[in-house]
Formats: structure tokens, C-alpha cells, sequence
């Protein structure tokens, strides 16, 4: 089996690359939506909003970085154009949203689909003793369980 310089088997350190590159067009499109929303939302909760959609954004800026430079780390070259993006996207793209459900429902849903991404990625790194993938994919799925956990408190669902 051929290794990489981190000592982890190339092909799979490859297919981790790929996979990571999909997340990172997910958190591209999940930090837009953001954005969006951080700008229209309206109504009686939106100060509260407001600062949440920033809070969200600002640490999903902090994430693609972190991706991005893991799939530079593992020796890949991340996506980094709007069409590769939304190629590669899964989530819902949110326009013109300013009701207050409709855009913490657009972010859980969101969150829902980066997790199951990021369990992929966690499975596969896994597999390969990737702790560095490993490790950052452990830390984002626990602050986005939270995350999902307090917008459904919020929107007074049970999960």
C-alpha cells in the first residue's frame, strides 16, 4: 500500500479529499444562506435572530477555513469557485427568507445535512487512522448537535 508523507494510504486519503471538498461546498452554501438570512430577517425576534445568524456565520467562515486547509493538508486542492459549490451542494439554497421559523428551519435542516456529511467523513478518516480529519470532523458534529438541539428548543420541537 503507497502512503502519503502523513504516512496515510493514498487512495484513501484521496476519496477523504473528495469528501471533504463536498462539505466544504455545503458550508459555502450553508454560510450564504446565513448571510441571507443575518440581512432579511424580520419581525419581533429579530434582534435576537439577527445576532444569532451572525454568531452561526462567523464561526462557519472559521470552518471552511479549517476544511479548506485540511484538504490542502491531505494534498488535495479545495473548490473554491460558486459553481463548484452548488455542484457539489446538498442543502437548500434560502431566498428572500425573513419569517423567523422558516429561517431556524432552514439552518437545522441545514446543520441535519452537514452532519450526515461529516459522519461520512468521520467513518472514513476513521478507517484510516486520519486523526487529524478525524479530530475536526469529532469537534464540528458535537457543536452542531448543540446547535440543533438549541433550534428545536427554540422552535419548541421535540428531536
Amino acid at each position: 500500500m503507497k502512503v502519503n508523507s502523513l504516512g496515510l494510504p493514498v487512495k484513501e486519503v484521496d476519496e477523504l479529499a473528495n469528501e471533504l471538498n463536498t462539505l466544504l461546498s455545503n458550508f459555502q452554501i450553508y454560510y450564504q444562506n446565513l448571510r441571507g438570512l443575518h440581512w432579511n430577517i424580520r419581525g419581533k425576534r429579530f434582534f435576537d435572530l439577527h445576532v444569532k445568524f451572525e454568531e452561526l456565520y462567523n464561526d462557519s467562515q472559521l470552518k471552511i477555513d479549517l476544511i479548506a486547509e485540511r484538504v490542502l493538508t491531505l494534498g488535495g486542492t479545495p473548490l473554491h469557485t460558486f459553481s463548484d459549490y452548488i455542484e457539489n451542494s446538498k442543502l437548500k439554497v434560502g431566498k428572500n427568507i425573513s419569517k423567523d421559523t422558516e429561517a431556524v428551519l432552514l439552518v437545522s435542516d441545514s446543520l441535519v445535512e452537514l452532519l450526515k456529511i461529516e459522519r461520512v467523513i468521520l467513518e472514513k478518516s476513521g478507517n484510516i487512522n486520519d486523526e487529524g480529519t478525524n479530530s475536526m470532523m469529532s469537534d464540528f458534529i458535537v457543536e452542531q448537535e448543540k446547535t440543533i438541539w438549541m433550534l428545536k428548543a427554540w422552535m419548541e420541537e421535540e428531536m
